[in-house]
């Protein structure tokens, strides 16, 4: 009992931080229809972004506030000078977002080195918590908490609000919002600085679990991508969902059999790409 109890909280806590990382992903590809393959290297760089603000911050919260604004910065200059250039050239965004990604790991390395940075745990997360009569991190609690109060946040930005009404709109039909004078080029960019706030906080926020270390963003990444195509482009339902079922398929898989751990991960994507190429919640675009 006690293996799976424990199981079940990791899962939660790995489909948090993929939902963190996932949501900014599903609104970068389904309104700009562009596979940032940068992603995860701006979750990676947020990580290290975290590490070295805590020596200057007060506590982790504030360095995800800062550290994530940082990587939104980024973001938005990179679309601005780059990704710009590049409209409709599916292969060029394709490899340029993997070229930058490539660029931010080894500056990573280059300034940080190659040992794993730990990200401290805050100070009244660091005691574990007695749930079912076993003691688990309560850290990774407040995770699953973040991002259910972060998917409420967005939910209440995309359809209460009208910045994410435009949001919706390009994601429906890009032509038609272009056509009642909807911002697209503004809109492109303030979606692609959330996506990149989102991977760089969502960074700062797994450190105390995961670390800063080399690789992380080629080990989060393809999670992400299949939380996108498991859960629907543009659906912040589809990531929320897809977070955890991909969490709790992940951690299992790992757990009960590990030889085939990356077996049972992208079986559920074939078989959706199969059956639902749009996802699970994906919508018909134009």
């Amino acid at each position: 009992m006690q293996f799976w109890i424990i199981q079940t909280l990791n899962s939660l806590a790995l489909g948090g931080l993929l939902f963190l990382l996932a949501a900014g992903f599903s609104l970068i590809f389904g309104l700009m229809r562009i596979a940032n393959l940068t992603h995860g290297a701006l979750y990676m760089l947020g990580a290290y972004i975290g590490a070295s603000l805590l020596k200057y911050l007060p506590n982790l919260w504030w360095a995800a506030l800062v550290g994530g604004l940082m990587v939104a910065l980024f973001g938005g200059i990179f679309e601005r000078l780059i990704l710009r250039r590049l409209p409709g050239n599916e292969l060029g965004q394709v490899l340029v977002t993997l070229g930058v990604a490539y660029i931010i790991a080894d500056a990573c390395l280059m300034i940080w080195g190659g040992d794993p940075i730990p990200v401290p745990t805050p100070d009244a997360l660091q005691h574990p918590l007695d749930v079912a009569g076993f003691m688990f991190p309560s850290y990774r609690l407040a995770v699953v908490a973040i991002a259910i109060i972060t998917a409420i946040a967005l939910f209440l930005l995309m359809e209460r609000t009208r910045l994410g009404a435009m949001i919706r709109a390009g994601v429906d039909d890009m032509q038609m919002a272009r056509a009642v004078g909807i911002p697209v080029s503004r809109l492109f960019t303030t979606v692609f600085c959330l996506g990149a706030f989102l991977a760089g906080a969502g960074g700062i926020i797994g450190g105390p679990i995961m670390s800063a270390y080399p690789g992380l963003d080629a080990d989060m990444l393809p999670l992400a991508l299949i939380v996108v195509i498991l859960g629907g482009v543009g659906s912040l339902v589809g990531a929320f969902v897809g977070s955890f079922i991909i969490g709790f398929v992940y951690t299992f898989g790992i757990a009960l059999l590990p030889e085939l751990a990356y077996v049972i991960l992208f079986l559920p994507m074939i078989v959706v790409i199969a059956f639902r190429p749009r996802g699970l919640f994906g919508r018909q675009t134009t």
